[in-house]
């Protein structure tokens, strides 16, 4: 018996070898890659640890930002624990606000001979549109939580239109 026979390639077939075969999957292998699939399932959407305390996780952005809109004002709302207003930057360019941040941190304890930095930035860029009146535009700050609040120009919030629902019977 050779090495060529103990790989589990398709023997007998003139095909190009496989790796797997539908009918003889070994029930281990079968059992280790259905309890990956699970723990890759149960896993999926958590945050990973980060100098910010989250980092984005299977493509999810940070900071996370909820956007509310009603006819007056377009209101961002981004959780940044762990950060302080010096440490942050808002602009409004174009229709695109920019939340954009970045943190140092330098531990040493001189008795123990630890020390410790760490540095993390981040840009997160939100369309939001040039019916805003860039002027009146407040961003305030309270215990690790940023709110902008951007009012809308007078002609944005009379074009604003509803439109009835029909119900076909």
């Amino acid at each position: 018996m050779g090495i060529h026979d103990l790989i589990p390639w398709n023997r007998g077939s003139s095909k190009a070898p496989s790796l797997y075969r539908d009918d003889d999957i070994d029930p281990f292998l079968s059992l280790h890659r259905n309890v990956n699939r699970l723990f890759d399932d149960v896993f999926r959407g958590f945050d990973l640890p980060s100098t910010f305390g989250r980092m984005p996780a299977y493509g999810r952005a940070w900071p996370n930002v909820e956007v509310s809109e009603n006819e007056k004002e377009i209101r961002v709302i981004a959780e940044m624990p762990g950060l302080e207003e010096k440490d942050l930057e808002v602009l409004l360019d174009d229709g695109v606000l920019t939340l954009r941040g970045e943190k140092k941190s330098e531990t040493e304890d001189k008795e123990r001979q630890f020390s410790e930095r760490y540095y993390g930035r981040f840009e997160r860029r939100l369309p939001i549109g040039r019916e805003v009146e860039e002027d009146k535009v407040l961003a305030d700050f309270k215990n690790g939580v940023l709110t902008v609040t951007l009012p809308k120009t007078e002609k944005a919030q009379a074009s604003a239109k509803r439109i009835a629902i029909n119900t076909r019977k």
